[in-house]
């Protein structure tokens, strides 16, 4: 991205040290750019994988203390 074509394997290392809004932008990109279904699957999936664990936590801190 960044008119970088990243490999299946550089994109995997980055990933799991990137943030929800870096993930984001990288696949707003690849629906700019190339549209690789594979890119846009795995960027979409963790994407999903971050944002769930985001809002999870937001639901859990409204959660009553027994």
């Amino acid at each position: 991205m960044n008119n970088i074509r990243l490999t299946w394997r550089a994109l995997n290392n980055q990933l799991s040290m990137m943030s929800e809004d870096e993930v984001l932008s990288l696949l707003d990109l690849e629906k700019q750019g190339e549209k690789r279904a594979s890119v846009l699957q795995r960027l979409h999936q963790r994407y999903n994988t971050l944002r769930v664990a985001r809002e999870r936590l937001e639901i859990l801190k409204l959660a009553v203390k027994p």
